[in-house]
């Protein structure tokens, strides 16, 4: 937030006891841009928020019946300010109510005087994530998941008390609700250090209490295809991820700029689709504890790229996600598996391609990616991990990449004649049998073998006598 806004802000607040408190001081105090800021009052909210608003050309609402706090924005979210009553009655006594030391710091708007009761700023410094008060997990269970996001977000780690004081918690990890919970995660793959956040995670216990499908993937011995347990591998998948957004050239060739634009979309939830694929890869193999199998000394665990789709549904439900992360995320889990059994069929005839692409859409590149990560991290004795194979799959999934950005931006091949012209073309009505004829003539021109609406009436009408 820009000088002569805070400037303004101070102004509307002359005269009341009101501190700039939170994550704004962290930030400030790290010289990170902030256009956010929390600020606590002594009193009710209402009457300084709509100060704010009114001094910065903004808008004012009331966040939450349950707690006084009050919003002041401008309409096109450049900036916020959150005006909060003190929890307490002494400024210090509210900072001590708060998550972590590095968050307890206050600066009073008016002299601009730090209070640092609790050593936020030292531990700052030090980068220490440190519990305010015993309680503190217990107070609000969701500060669980935000430590971890810290880790994730700053390089912090949580000091060795502090991190017996979560797992001790870490039963009340499903206390909060489901929204919420979903918003740190986002937050947490989405960050700089997304493996540290996931490691801090699992040290406090998140993945046996709030995300067992991750916690049960510990000690799932694998085949010789891969090196590491489940759960090792599921890292390394993630990291693999991370890899590939750092060197896009290197994984996808030319395209590369058109990956970097379309993996920083947004997706849903908060997430852009490169950390929806990032959430992906965490979540890939989660149904393996339940279809391990082992005969002969041959593991295999058949069918867990279904029964994880249908884990990740029940799970982000819970959650209460979007519609359209849970079947993305479905979608990268249900389709993981098909680019590498393609690899021995190189080179790929444009029917394949098709197949390909159409059984994957919406998805199309976001699994490719995926694939290219799942095969890095499978370095085992196999045959599927010798070099060759490892080639083979980089160089056929650079060729996917760029048929998935050409299916993105121009769809499916188009169809010569509407459904129904075509129907009374044929002579047959509309219905399932249509629309598999339909099916075959998108085929069909994709893989060139029709060029106008005769050729695809004449196709078509092979095709049902083929049956």
């Amino acid at each position: 937030m820009n000088a002569p806004r805070v400037d303004r802000l101070r102004e509307a607040v002359a005269g009341m006891p009101a501190w700039l408190v939170g994550g704004a001081v962290r930030d400030i105090a790290l010289e990170r841009e902030v256009n956010d800021l929390d600020i606590a009052v002594a009193g009710p909210p209402e009457g300084p928020a709509r100060k704010i608003a009114e001094a910065l050309g903004g808008i004012a609402f009331e966040l939450s019946e349950e707690f006084p706090a009050w919003r002041a924005k401008d309409r096109d979210d450049a900036w916020q300010v959150d005006v909060a009553e003190l929890r307490a009655l002494t400024i210090e006594q509210d900072l001590a109510l708060r998550d972590f030391t590095v968050g307890a710091v206050a600066v009073g708007l008016e002299d601009g005087v730090a209070l640092d009761p609790l050593g936020g700023l030292e531990d700052l410094g030090k980068g220490v994530i440190r519990a305010c008060g015993p309680t503190s997990f217990t107070d609000d269970p969701l500060r669980l998941m935000r430590a971890a996001r810290l880790v994730a977000q700053f390089g912090w780690e949580i000091d060795d008390e502090t991190a017996g004081m979560a797992r001790q918690a870490a039963p009340r990890a499903e206390d909060p609700a489901g929204e919420r919970t979903l918003a740190e995660l986002v937050l947490l793959i989405g960050a700089r250090d997304p493996l540290a956040g996931l490691a801090a995670m699992d040290r406090i216990g998140l993945f046996d209490w709030l995300f067992p499908e991750i916690g049960d993937l510990h000690d799932v011995v694998q085949g010789p295809n891969h090196h590491l347990d489940v759960y090792g591998h599921t890292m390394e998948v993630v990291e693999g991820i991370l890899r590939i957004e750092s060197d896009l050239e290197r994984f996808t060739g030319d395209r590369a700029s058109e990956v970097s634009e379309y993996l920083a979309r947004p997706l849903a939830d908060g997430a852009t689709r490169a950390g929806a694929l990032r959430l992906g890869a965490l979540f890939h193999d989660c149904a393996k504890p339940q279809t391990r199998s082992e005969e002969g000394g041959f593991v295999s665990f058949r069918g867990h790229d279904r029964l994880g789709a249908e884990q990740i549904d029940a799970r982000f439900r819970g959650l209460r996600a979007s519609r359209k992360l849970i079947g993305y995320m479905s979608d990268l889990t249900r389709h993981h598996l098909i680019l590498g059994f393609m690899v021995p069929e190189r080179p790929l005839d444009r029917r394949q391609i098709f197949a390909y692409l159409d059984h994957t859409d919406p998805v199309s590149l976001d699994v490719t990616l995926l694939t290219v990560a799942d095969r890095l991290a499978a370095r085992g004795t196999a045959s599927i991990a010798s070099r060759e194979m490892v080639a083979g799959h980089m160089e056929l999934a650079r060729d996917m990449v760029g048929f998935a950005l050409d299916w993105d931006r121009n769809g499916p091949p188009a169809q010569f004649l509407p459904g129904n012209e075509l129907a009374a073309r044929l002579g047959i009505e509309p219905g399932p049998e249509l629309g598999k004829v339909m099916k075959e003539l998108a085929a069909a021109r994709f893989a060139g073998e029709i060029t106008d609406a005769n050729e695809a009436v004449e196709h078509a009408r092979g095709f049902l006598e083929a049956g």
